[in-house]
């Protein structure tokens, strides 16, 4: 007869299982979800405190684009937009880029004049230059020098006159000088010691000196009579009775009573162009630049303005001014 197994539970742990009822045990609380803001969590961690300054709002998203800023302009017809300006009496137009930007270089190359530095200094032999007259002293007790080169010379010092020639062009509103005219010129330079710099010069003053071959005479004062409508010559005992008063006379510069012997003479030197700049007038410079070239023109043959060998083309009012003084009334007048 087989045995029964007996199963015994005595050497197990009883399970202590919860009991149903509401008193033997409590149940577990469920952890209340915290929610940002809610003050009334006591549970919650302590949230950190927000940066109490004031934020910058974005740039990019609150910046709006530039609008141009436009100017307002009148059309005015009793208003010229053209200026002269009082320091180099060049004339322009105000308001325009590209005439603005032309007056304030050449305004600075009138009043203060061009450099001469190391640059021109290094082609003195090639260019041939030559230095006429040294230590040069002036009414003011500055000393310069006189330096002289033909006027068609190129490389540094042809590209330097090249400028000076366009300032002085636009200073005395002429025309620039031909080629033909340069191969038969000079250029003589003033040159002072620059206050900037020990190795450089400025170039105050210039005188082109021509070579030419025939120039008319100045008519002076007493032959010119001025009667109401005309000018004319106050010799009339040559005159033929078909002939008219203001045929016998050129008039070069009427404003200023300038008139000249339609007859030409032989002259053989020309000046075309005579500038000094504007700071350093009433110097001598005109004087010494004229009586230079008067004297080293021509090789071994000085020339004399009082025996009528010099001529200046049309002169201005300042131009004039030191004809006179310079030639005592004997200088001539030419066409270019």
């Amino acid at each position: 007869m087989a045995s029964k197994i007996k199963r015994t539970y005595s050497s197990r742990s009883k399970l202590s299982l919860p009991s149903s009822s509401p008193s033997s045990s409590p149940l577990p609380t469920k952890r209340k979800l915290s929610i940002p803001g809610d003050e009334t969590d006591e549970n919650a961690p302590p949230r950190k405190k927000l940066f109490a300054g004031k934020l910058k709002p974005s740039t990019k998203a609150i910046a709006k684009p530039k609008q141009k800023s436009l100017t307002q302009l009148h059309f005015s017809l009793d208003t010229s937009v053209l200026r002269t300006c009082p320091l180099c009496d060049l004339s322009y137009t105000k308001g325009a880029p590209d005439d603005e930007t032309l007056h304030r270089a050449h305004c600075i190359r009138v009043q203060r004049g061009m450099e001469w530095g190391r640059e021109e200094e290094r082609e003195v032999e090639k260019a041939g230059v030559d230095e006429v007259e040294c230590s040069v002293k002036m009414k003011d007790g500055k000393k310069g020098r006189i330096i002289c080169f033909r006027a068609d010379v190129g490389g540094r010092i042809g590209s330097k006159l090249s400028i000076l020639l366009e300032t002085i062009n636009l200073n005395l509103a002429s025309p620039p000088l031909t080629p033909a005219i340069l191969k038969m010129s000079k250029a003589y330079l003033f040159l002072i010691p620059s206050l900037t710099s020990s190795r450089r010069e400025k170039i105050v003053g210039c005188v082109i000196a021509q070579r030419i071959s025939t120039a008319m005479t100045i008519a002076t004062p007493e032959a010119v009579v001025t009667t109401p409508g005309q000018l004319y010559a106050d010799d009339r005992s040559s005159m033929t009775p078909t002939s008219s008063p203001t045929t016998r006379l050129v008039a070069v510069d009427a404003s200023t009573g300038l008139f000249c012997h339609p007859s030409p003479l032989p002259t053989p030197l020309g000046i075309p162009r005579l500038f000094v700049s504007s700071a350093h007038r009433r110097q001598g410079i005109a004087t010494y630049l004229l009586t230079a070239a008067a004297a080293t023109f021509v090789h071994g043959c000085p020339l004399d303005p009082l025996k009528g060998e010099i001529a200046f083309t049309q002169p201005t009012g300042a131009g004039s001014a030191v004809m006179h003084s310079w030639g005592k009334g004997r200088v001539r007048i030419y066409e270019e």
